[in-house]
């Protein structure tokens, strides 16, 4: 994980597609603040409440951008769910060796089991790619995966699977009778794969929920 927090606001801005222009102003500074905090190192660090609005806005642990380890314990009754740095495709997939651990969210305790009973440990938020399954799910979208509600209980409902080294978000249709399957895509400009073996898929886990950010 990364450790320099001008590289992690760097890099979370690129992958939200923010600028330093407007994160500066959001923190009621000059529009040049945090440009200048990520190239020049002025300040030397962001101010605690910099720091706090700036994780609570990107969803991420204040210790990746400067703040003391024991910063990132949730308040009493939330539960924090890890981060997976890697991208579930609604398109052509994302490589499975991306996978690592990450920031955390953190979602109300009785909220989140009325979605799953599974503990903190089997839930991943992945950020998904492409189009595929658009409207349900679009490109930047965070989906919570529940990684202990797979094979065992296949139904229909959306999955993120494993498909030739490459995670892929998909619906998926079990047949009435017999062991098979139809993988879809929401977008019809997408193929759907129909009349696959069940236990040709290889499940990492059920969608329960997914978040986004609007406009």
């Amino acid at each position: 994980m990364e450790s320099n927090p001008r590289a992690v606001l760097e890099r979370l801005c690129a992958e939200r597609g923010e600028d330093f222009a407007g994160l500066s102003r959001m923190l009621g500074r000059n529009s040049a603040y945090i440009q200048q905090f990520v190239r020049r190192g002025v300040p030397r660090k962001l101010k605690e409440e910099e720091r706090k609005k700036l994780a609570r806005f990107f969803g991420v642990p204040e210790s990746l951008l400067g703040g003391p380890p024991d910063a990132d314990k949730p308040p009493p009754g939330l539960i924090p769910v890890k981060r997976t740095l890697v991208h579930a495709s609604a398109g052509p997939g994302a490589f499975a060796g991306e996978e690592r651990g990450g920031p955390y969210f953190a979602f109300d305790e009785r909220w989140l089991r009325t979605l799953t009973p599974s503990a903190s440990s089997k839930l991943s938020i992945i950020r998904v790619e492409g189009d595929s399954m658009a409207p349900t799910l679009n490109a930047g979208d965070d989906i919570l995966v529940d990684l202990g509600d797979c094979m065992e209980r296949l139904r229909d409902g959306i999955y993120v699977l494993r498909a030739d080294d490459v995670l892929v978000v998909k619906r998926l249709a079990i047949h009435p009778t017999g062991r098979r399957v139809t993988v879809q895509s929401d977008n019809p400009a997408y193929p759907d794969w129909p009349d696959c073996d069940i236990d040709a898929i290889h499940c990492i886990g059920r969608v329960i929920w997914a978040g986004r950010k609007l406009g």
